[in-house]
């Protein structure tokens, strides 16, 4: 089994916030997840995308799969996506996270290199950034568990697992206004960020 290869989109949030699914986000005409997908490309020889409206993606040649373990949120998608994975490490991000990164996630994988861990996610006071991260088919069983439990947060799931944290200041190097984590729940998400391309232009 390659160690890279693959990228997971995870795309079944319920949109309660943003008041239409986020799936059909849209940024300059183009879906947003198929600007993710075209982005991802340039890193991954495999795109995952987890949803549980495939119907959307007719015609797509990237993978469509659904939650295995339905209804317990995005531990269910992430579950998914390293059970189909083609390689022992996968990258996960969310559909509505518009800000990817490649050279970041190329740092993710030198620090991953010559480690075994299960984990390798970035830290923020206290907290994780759950996406733009990279876990491991080896928390396969640590995840049924988890939820087997009805336990659902990633976090506590990364707090019980071997982990490699990136820590805030050195992510910054790379996103100095955090914006590679960025996620888009709202309409004022969305305004927000239209009107940072505008100026950007």
């Amino acid at each position: 089994m390659k160690r890279f290869g693959t990228a997971v989109i995870l795309a079944g949030g319920k949109s309660s916030r943003m008041g239409f699914d986020k799936q059909l986000l849209k940024i300059d005409e183009r879906r947003l997840i198929d600007n993710l997908r075209i982005k991802l490309r340039q890193e991954f020889d495999e795109i995952i995308v987890v949803t549980n409206n495939s119907q959307y993606y007719l015609g797509f040649s990237d993978k469509i799969i659904k939650d295995i373990i339905v209804g317990k949120g995005p531990l269910s998608g992430i579950h998914a996506g390293l059970k189909e994975a083609k390689s022992r490490y996968v990258y996960f991000v969310a559909c509505d996270m518009p800000n990817i990164n490649i050279e970041y996630i190329r740092f993710l994988k030198r620090e991953l290199k010559d480690l075994n861990v299960k984990a390798c996610v970035t830290r923020y006071k206290g907290w994780i950034e759950a996406f733009n991260a990279f876990y491991s088919g080896d928390m396969i069983e640590d995840i049924e568990k988890h939820l087997s439990g009805n336990q659902r947060s990633v976090n506590s799931l990364v707090a019980e697992v071997s982990t490699h944290y990136i820590e805030e200041e050195k992510a910054r190097e790379f996103s100095p206004n955090w914006d590679m984590f960025l996620n888009l729940n709202t309409r004022d998400d969305l305004r927000n960020f239209l009107r940072t391309i505008e100026n950007r232009d």
